[in-house]
């Protein structure tokens, strides 16, 4: 019987092995910004950087759901002794349900669209990789859900070096222009897909065909309770970029965005430790030691990452995005202590939706982003920059409070077998 009881090192094991490939994946993609910062004009870079921040905040709110309901619903009838044969019809019909979703609204919505992108180029990349997501992003959760994280690890790898080679082809002179640097963002999640056949190869296999399959009602109610996780998460993440965009135009709203990759690095590398966590939680892993370990790991991480910047910070970043806003190194500092407090919520709301208590956590997470939200536009804070930095601090901090108090005595009850999806 092949349960995530009986390696009580998985969660260990599995999150090493995918640190490789995402860590990898965060240098690919920290380089295709860095080296996209350097072959465009400021307006161009900005452009590009709005289009991937509302591009994940579509991608995440639409797609990591079901991933995170595979991952959950696999692992949990692995531990009880299922071997194959798991049913996928009703993620799939999820998936295809938000893709059709966005593709309407995107269609009914693209003159406003390209108006943000100023470019109809963009536009349609846009369309186009969200809608090739659909596929990458299920594939993530039937991989994590049979802790088959080298493939996992592969799949996101894939898809960081395809899309840094367009940059890179502009620099080296090979390609020029900001649609040239943009259709890799398109060409990334089709190219992500070329670890599948590996996947197929393999036993226990997709059951879309099964007699058994997921209740709709409480597997939707999941999707959508993470969906507003995800929501939230990407508002912490993106919000900011968007709103200066709006106020100040895409050469500030350029700055944000690089700076908030001090953030975004380490979210994506620490998505190795969420993406073993869940399945090993739901399998009826220790739960107890799994969260205290990642945690303690979470906050060594990220006083170092704080001192390192209050060190260099200002130095690195105008070396990697060259001297366009003077940075400073208490708000870079700043920044990277609410990463901390960013990972430690992440790594508690995976605990939740193990335990059931996706909704719960939605709520919390959609809370803290409203806060952020207005404190961007209302504070008295007239650096648009260091009013980001300010308050995502806080709203990391407070968020990680909520979910600690929301998850106390969780990890004791894992023990008893996992609550259904909802």
């Amino acid at each position: 019987m092949a349960t995530a009881t009986a390696e009580p090192d998985g969660y260990a094991r599995g999150a090493r092995v995918l640190s490789i490939g995402i860590a990898s994946t965060g240098v690919f993609t920290f380089a295709y910004f860095a080296v996209s910062s350097h072959v465009l004009g400021e307006a161009e870079y900005g452009a590009i950087s709005l289009l991937w921040s509302v591009l994940f905040v579509v991608l995440s709110v639409l797609y990591r759901p079901v991933e995170q309901l595979l991952a959950r619903t696999i692992a949990e009838r692995r531990a009880a002794g299922s071997t194959g044969g798991h049913p996928l019809r009703t993620p799939a019909t999820i998936q295809l349900g938000f893709a059709a979703t966005f593709l309407v609204v995107a269609l009914a919505l693209r003159s406003p669209i390209e108006d943000a992108f100023e470019s109809a180029t963009l536009y349609w990349v846009f369309v186009v990789s969200t809608s090739a997501y659909a596929a990458s992003y299920f594939a993530r959760g039937w991989f994590a859900g049979h802790q088959w994280f080298g493939l996992y690890g592969g799949l996101v790898l894939f898809e960081s070096v395809s899309r840094f080679c367009f940059p890179l082809a502009v620099a080296v002179g090979l390609a020029s222009g900001q649609t040239a640097v943009a259709l890799g963002i398109a060409a990334a999640p089709v190219a992500s897909l070329l670890v599948l056949p590996w996947a197929l190869g393999r036993g226990d296999g997709p059951g879309v065909d099964g007699r058994e399959q997921l209740p709709m009602r409480e597997s939707s109610g999941f999707a959508l309770s993470v969906a507003g996780v995800q929501l939230a998460e990407q508002t912490l993440l993106n919000a900011a970029v968007v709103i200066v965009a709006a106020q100040a135009g895409s050469a500030a709203a350029g700055v944000v965005f690089s700076a908030l990759l001090i953030v975004r690095a380490p979210l994506q590398l620490f998505q190795s430790v969420q993406t073993s966590l869940l399945p090993h939680l739901a399998g009826g892993g220790d739960a107890a030691r799994a969260i205290r370990v990642t945690v303690l790991a979470i906050g060594c991480f990220a006083l170092v990452a704080a001192l390192a910047l209050l060190a260099i910070g200002p130095w690195a970043m105008d070396l990697l995005f060259g001297d366009l806003h003077a940075y400073g190194r208490g708000g870079l500092a700043l920044l990277a202590v609410g990463m901390g407090f960013h990972l430690a919520a992440g790594t508690l709301n995976q605990l939740a939706l193990a335990s059931g208590r996706a909704a719960s956590a939605a709520w919390s997470w959609l809370g803290v982003a409203v806060g952020f939200v207005l404190f961007v536009v209302l504070a008295p804070i007239d650096d648009e920059l260091l009013r980001t930095e300010i308050g995502y601090a806080i709203a990391a901090a407070a968020l990680a409070a909520v979910l600690a108090t929301r998850t106390r005595g969780l990890a004791a009850r894992r023990a008893s077998p996992p609550a259904a999806p909802g």
